[in-house]
Order: C-alpha cells, then sequence, then structure tokens
C-alpha cells in the first residue's frame, strides 16, 4: 500500500440493522467519501426516515468536508440505502461495482420489473472495475472484486484498511452466508483469500457486526486477527471445510427481515419506484419466490 495521506475514518451505527456507514477523509476541509449509507425503513408501516443518514450529514457539515464519492460494498440485502439523500443534500456521485449489473438482471425477473428498470447500472453515476482506483483529494481508495457473498460485492482499499463490506465479519462470528441468488461459498472462500493475503497489520472494517452477548458492538479488526481466530476461515481451514461448513449454515438460516424492500430499493442506487397514477410509490412483495 502506498497512501497519499493517512485516512480519517469515522464509523456511524445503525442499531436497527446493525450496519456501520463510514466517513473517510483527510481531516477538516478536506475531500470525502461515504461508504454503506442506511435510510431507515419501518416494514410494519413502509415509512422511511432519515435519522442515520441525517447523523453522517451532519458530521460532515460540522468539519466542513466535500462529499466526492458515495460507494455501496454491494446491493445490501438487510438495509435500505440513503445515498440519494446524501447526494441531494451534499453532492457527490454513486458509485458501485460493475457486476451489479448481473444482480440486477436477476432480481428484475425476481420481481418482474417491466422494461423501465434498467439493468446495465446506470441509474449508478459510476461503476468501479476490479483494480479501479478513484480519487478524492490527498486520498485515493482502490477497488477489490470479492464475490461469493453477492456476485457483485466489492472491499475498498483506503491507506492501510480495506472496508470488505460483508465479505467477513468479526472474528468471533464469521463470515457472510452465500445462499442469495448468485452467491457461492468457494467464491467466497477465495475471495477471502485474498483479503487474508494483505499485511497482517492491515485494518479491515465490517459493514455490520452481530456479536456474542459478551462483548460489544465493533466494527474493526485485522487481517491478523481473522487468520488466527475468525471462527470460519481461521489458517489451516480448507476450501473444501470451509464449502461445507458453509453450505450446511446457510440452510438453516432465515432470509434477511428487510431483504424484500431493500433489494428492489438498492439495485436501481437507493432511487424509489416510479410514482404510480394516484402519486404513491410501491414495492412488490414476490410471494413463493425466495
Amino acid at each position: 500500500m502506498n497512501p497519499k495521506e493517512a485516512a480519517d475514518i469515522k464509523a456511524f451505527f445503525d442499531p436497527e440493522t446493525w450496519t456501520f456507514t463510514y466517513v473517510v477523509s483527510s481531516g477538516k476541509g478536506s475531500p470525502c467519501v461515504v461508504i454503506d449509507s442506511v435510510l431507515n425503513y419501518d416494514p410494519k408501516s413502509g415509512r422511511t426516515s432519515t435519522r442515520s443518514a441525517d447523523q453522517v450529514i451532519d458530521y460532515i457539515q460540522a468539519e466542513q468536508l466535500i462529499l466526492t464519492w458515495i460507494l455501496e460494498t454491494h446491493a445490501h440485502a438487510d438495509h435500505l440505502t440513503a445515498a440519494p439523500y446524501l447526494q441531494d443534500k451534499l453532492g457527490g456521485k454513486l458509485v458501485i461495482g460493475n457486476h451489479i449489473t448481473n444482480v440486477q438482471k436477476v432480481f428484475k425477473g425476481v420481481f418482474n420489473l417491466d422494461d423501465r428498470f434498467a439493468t446495465d447500472g446506470s441509474q449508478f453515476d459510476h461503476l468501479l472495475h476490479d483494480g479501479e482506483s478513484l480519487d478524492f483529494g490527498k486520498l485515493s481508495l482502490k477497488a477489490i472484486f470479492v464475490p461469493g457473498h453477492t456476485p457483485a460485492c466489492m472491499a475498498y482499499e483506503i491507506d492501510d484498511a480495506l472496508f470488505v463490506g460483508d465479505t467477513l465479519f468479526m472474528p468471533d462470528v464469521g463470515t457472510a452466508r452465500c445462499d442469495f441468488p448468485g452467491g457461492d461459498a468457494r467464491t467466497l472462500y477465495q475471495s477471502i483469500q485474498k483479503i487474508l493475503s494483505y499485511p497482517k497489520e492491515t485494518k479491515l472494517y465490517m459493514c455490520h457486526d452481530y456479536p456474542p452477548s459478551e462483548r460489544p458492538v465493533e466494527f474493526c479488526t485485522t487481517v491478523g486477527a481473522e487468520k488466527a481466530t475468525n471462527v470460519h476461515v481461521h489458517d489451516g481451514i480448507t476450501e473444501e471445510q470451509f464449502v461445507q461448513m458453509r453450505t450446511a449454515r446457510d440452510t438453516s438460516l432465515e432470509m434477511p427481515n428487510l431483504i424484500l424492500p431493500s433489494i428492489q430499493v438498492n439495485i436501481p442506487a437507493g432511487h424509489f419506484p416510479e410514482p404510480e397514477a394516484n402519486g404513491k410509490a410501491y414495492l412488490k412483495i414476490p410471494l413463493n419466490v425466495l
């Protein structure tokens, strides 16, 4: 890693979805990026709110930061993105990995979306390719393709840190599920090895934490800690062992509470469906599909 300048990383935790949002900058008054924002959603009423996103906005404004890129590590199935709201309030460009087109094609079928729904990623401002870099002020991020949890997952390398999305969790929690459409346990293992090939002191920033009751929520670990103690994929676990474990484990997991609204909103970059004749927007609930 050859950082231009040390990164200043601020984490925000959304307790409803156990999600971390990150603002990365090089200090007060500098350009910044936001990674994995959250739009609050109440599934009982179908109402959204901006509590979590407003905390991010307040911080950016207080630090006089310039929002340059609004990044997703993948199309989340457990929370709605607040990316368009952040863009409306602060500017910046919406970014995701270029393989989002594969996810869009799959879920266009799942939700029976009409021809107005484009599957070329054009709802985003920029699609990142593996190895591509984006500059923001004195800092730069590099995109690392890490499929497996979904076919479109990206990790982002900034300074001495990797923002790994759902690919890895804290060592006592393990790894991401692979049973969503396009997911694959063998591919995930290979992606994890790509991350764990970095120097052991490399910091890994989580998208979520689901901690055991004996510890508080945490958002950062290291390559060394994951290799030594990750309960699913520590040193010595073979690819075959991991695939068998992950496949068996995934058969016992329930679908995330917010998967249906999340996917529909997130695959078009957080933009809601077009309003119908009455001026209201609606989401679909497919029956007996997922």
